[in-house]
C-alpha cells in the first residue's frame, strides 16, 4: 500500500493540509517509526516538527496492562478502571511512574540532544505515527498533547483497523487515515519497505526540520 514510511508522509501531508488550513500548526511524531512520517508532513505545512515521548504505565503484576500513560513534563494520565480492577496503591503506581519517567527523560534528551521542545500550547498539534494497531500508544500521546495545552489535536496516520480509529475519535478533534482495513495483519504489511527506524534517524530528521 505504501512505499514506505517517507510515501506515506506525503500521501498524509496531503489530507493533513486540508484539515489544519491556515492555523497555528506543529507536528509530532511518536518514536521512533512515526518521525519519518511526521517529517514529511511538518515539511508540507512549513510547520515545525518535535516528537512526543509517550510510556505506557503497566500494571506490576501485568505489565502489558496500562493504567495510564506519562509524558514530558511529568504530565500523567490515570485510567481509573484499571486502577479499581488491578487493585494498584498509590505506592505501586509511584514506583511505575517513576521508573517510566525517567525512561521519558532519557529518551527525549537523546532525541533533541540541546533543543528545547516545541511549545504546544494554544497550537493545533497533529500527532503523527506510522500506523495504529490497539490505539494504545496514540490514544496516550492525544491525551498527553491535550495536558500540555494543546488547542486542537489531529491525529493523523497512513492505517489503522476501523474500529480502532473510531474509538480514537473521543481522544482527538479529528482522526486522518488513509487506509483502514478490516483484516489489518499488522502495520508492516501495508509498507513495502518497513525497516526500523534507528535513534539515529529519528535525530537526523529532527537536526533536518526547518519548520518555523
Amino acid at each position: 500500500m505504501f512505499v514506505d514510511r517517507h510515501d506515506a508522509g506525503v500521501r498524509l501531508a496531503e489530507r493533513v493540509r486540508e484539515a489544519v488550513s491556515d492555523e497555528n500548526v506543529v507536528v509530532v511524531g511518536l518514536p521512533r517509526g512515526g518521525v519519518p512520517v511526521a517529517f514529511e508532513v511538518a515539511r508540507a505545512l512549513g510547520a515545525p516538527l518535535d516528537v512526543i515521548v509517550v510510556r505506557k504505565l503497566g500494571v506490576p503484576f501485568q505489565p502489558e496492562l496500562g493504567f495510564g500513560a506519562i509524558g514530558e513534563g511529568g504530565v500523567r494520565v490515570i485510567n481509573a478502571g484499571v486502577v479499581q480492577m488491578a487493585h494498584l496503591t498509590r505506592g505501586e503506581m509511584a514506583g511505575v511512574t517513576e521508573d517510566e519517567q525517567a525512561e521519558v527523560m532519557r529518551r527525549a534528551s537523546r532525541f533533541r540532544r540541546d533543543r528545547a521542545p516545541v511549545d504546544l500550547a494554544g497550537r493545533t498539534v497533529v500527532v503523527v505515527d506510522d500506523g495504529i494497531a490497539t490505539g494504545g500508544t496514540a490514544r496516550a500521546a492525544c491525551q498527553v498533547a491535550r495536558a500540555h495545552g494543546a488547542g486542537r489535536v489531529i491525529l493523523a496516520v497512513p492505517v489503522g483497523p476501523p474500529e480502532t480509529i473510531e474509538s480514537l475519535r473521543a481522544d482527538a478533534d479529528e482522526v486522518i487515515c488513509l487506509e483502514t482495513p478490516a483484516d489489518l495483519f499488522a502495520i508492516g504489511f501495508w509498507y513495502r519497505d518497513f525497516t526500523q527506524t534507528t535513534d539515529d534517524e529519528v535525530i537526523e530528521l529532527l537536526g533536518r526540520s526547518t519548520g518555523a
